[in-house]
């Protein structure tokens, strides 16, 4: 098999998110990172079960981007909130950690809301089209038969590596593959890897030691999985 061929198979969209660098909007349709502000009337920001506040991460507007996700479908905002220290990778989602998905339908209003202790330094996102983004190699999503046909290409000296090939998208992004720094892991049957929100000196986050928090969600029940992992 060509590399081209392989490259074709593989190759997948993502919208990359970069932070700050611009002026915001402040309007209810900018996404963000470090800062929630929209809510149904009856929401507040989170907490655990020892009444800690959970971090505002993320309020995502997804419906004006250049491409989404089909785990997205349906819905128009997303907003993620993480306890500190994180929650253990693939916890259930609940207690220390929480993604709330809003319809088109759904009744937000603003609410400028104080979270305690949090480090986040909020900015605002700029989308940005990927139009090929390819899986890491050590589980990252390269399909068992596919990573024979690329062996073989190494071995015969077609050519000189995988890396040499690809480009990967490291940040703040939905769609596309995760951002392992170790092998990948699966999280379970009918998961779908959804979007990442990556270390960032613009936003003050370190993922333990430069890694990303990665967000997959299940095609049959909806539940949401989280897992990070680092250098």
């Amino acid at each position: 098999m060509e590399m081209q061929e392989i490259r074709r198979r593989l190759a997948t969209p993502a919208i990359k998110f970069v932070a700050g660098g611009f002026p915001p909007t402040n309007k209810n349709d900018e996404s963000w990172l470090g800062k929630v502000f929209l809510f149904r009337p009856d929401e507040a920001i989170p907490r655990n079960s020892a009444g800690d506040q959970l971090r505002p991460y993320a309020q995502i507007f997804l419906p004006d981007l250049p491409f989404n996700s089909l785990a997205l479908k349906g819905i128009r905002l997303l907003t993620v909130f993480i306890s500190e220290p994180f929650p253990e990778p693939l916890e259930p989602m609940g207690n220390n950690w929480l993604i709330r998905e809003y319809g088109f339908d759904d009744v937000l209003v603003r609410k400028e809301l104080a979270v305690a202790g949090s480090h986040l330094k909020p900015c605002a996102l700029k989308a940005e089209l990927v139009e090929e983004d390819f899986p890491l190699w050590d589980g990252g999503g390269v399909p068992v038969e596919l990573e024979t046909e690329i062996l073989k290409l190494e071995r015969s000296g077609q050519i000189e590596s995988y890396y040499d090939q690809i480009t990967h998208t490291y940040e703040h992004k939905i769609g596309g593959y995760p951002s392992f720094c170790q092998p990948g892991i699966n999280p379970g049957e009918h998961f779908e890897f959804v979007f990442q929100i990556s270390s960032d000196s613009k936003i003050n986050l370190n993922v333990v030691d430069s890694g990303s928090l990665m967000f997959w969600k299940n095609k049959v029940t909806g539940a949401w999985a989280i897992y990070y992992d680092f250098y």
